[in-house]
């Protein structure tokens, strides 16, 4: 599983990582797509569609952020590293420190951006 310093050679999958995507829009686009209305966004057709996006996942002791591959056949970690000391508290105050899997917003996309070098 990659680190976020090798990830940041990866212009290439950077470049790909959509950074609206949420756990419940994957799921509903990529699990349920054929009985989704598209609203114009994405239109799921077959496995060959994928989407790259990060999420935080909260149910071991410390914050993890993984970078998620998502088709409708497998949702695939590619990346895995803890949130920076100075965003642990942050995040999980604003889950309510509740055990999870979250969309990155906030200051946390925002750090991962500028140390991806992204949008």
């Amino acid at each position: 599983m990659t680190i976020l310093e090798d990830l940041k050679k990866d212009r290439k999958l950077i470049n790909e990582i959509d950074w609206e995507m949420t756990p419940e829009e994957a799921i509903r686009l990529y699990l349920e797509w054929g009985n989704n209305w598209a609203g114009g966004n994405y239109v799921i057709k077959s496995k060959n569609d994928v989407t790259y996006y990060f999420v935080v996942n909260t149910w071991k002791e410390k914050p993890r952020v993984f970078l998620i591959k998502r088709n409708s056949e497998i949702a695939e970690e590619l990346a895995e590293f803890e949130l920076p000391d100075r965003l642990r508290k942050i995040f999980l105050d604003s889950v309510g420190n509740l055990k999870g899997v979250y969309p990155v917003k906030g200051e946390v996309k925002d750090w991962l951006q500028e140390e991806l070098k992204a949008a």
